[in-house]
């Protein structure tokens, strides 16, 4: 089985992104001869993120993918139910682009994940870390490859970790966290590792939607 994960660069005024130093980890840590495992880092942003997924789900036909993103002020790993058909930007992204109150299709007003979330809790759980499922994927661009993900019907989702960092706390957030700063010292990236091994190990074993 292949299962692609992506994480993310950092973005404002940040010179780290949880997810993507996540994903970093769990590619050099990777030993299951059982999973291939494709690891990527996404831009933020709202044009070339997308983009940049279409290009790797069509170059490495995944079984499966696992997005990874950031969440300012929360405390737990959160596979998100849900993402929105909106974007909606309150700091610009990393090409300048700063969308404001704008549809990404004509379609529904939310498009459901691929994955079974109560599974991702109960094994994020029993690999010792916290987590919930989230109904609010944000309106940046998070929640833009989530609706992505979503809207093409891939198995997978999106999952969105506390804004963890080695040094120092994260100066974004409301983006994806509904606050206006960030940072949980209550988790470390050995937790946000584990995290994400619990989660492809469901996705592995075929456990799409609830």
């Amino acid at each position: 089985m292949r299962i692609l994960v992506t994480g993310f660069e950092p973005f404002g005024a940040d010179a780290e992104n949880a997810s993507g130093e996540t994903v970093t980890r769990l590619g050099r840590e990777w030993g299951d001869p059982d999973v291939e495992l494709v690891t990527a880092i996404l831009p933020v942003s709202f044009a070339a993120a997308p983009a940049r997924l279409g290009e790797l789900v069509a170059a490495h036909r995944p079984d499966a993918v696992l997005a990874i993103g950031e969440a300012g002020r929360r405390a737990t790993v959160t596979p998100e139910r849900f993402a929105r058909n909106l974007i909606d930007a309150r700091i610009p992204d990393n090409d300048g682009a700063q969308p404001r109150g704008v549809a990404i299709d004509d379609g529904p007003d939310r498009r459901a994940a691929g994955f079974d979330v109560g599974a991702l809790v109960a094994a994020i759980r029993a690999a010792g870390v916290p987590a919930e499922a989230s109904d609010d994927a944000g309106r940046f661009v998070c929640n833009r490859i989530a609706y992505e993900l979503a809207r093409a019907g891939l198995p997978g989702g999106f999952l969105h970790v506390p804004a963890v960092r080695s040094r120092g706390v994260a100066t974004v957030g409301a983006e994806t966290g509904g606050g206006d700063a960030a940072g949980s010292g209550a988790l470390g990236f050995d937790e946000l590792v584990r995290a994400a091994a619990a989660a492809i190990g469901v996705l592995a074993a075929g456990r799409r939607v609830a």
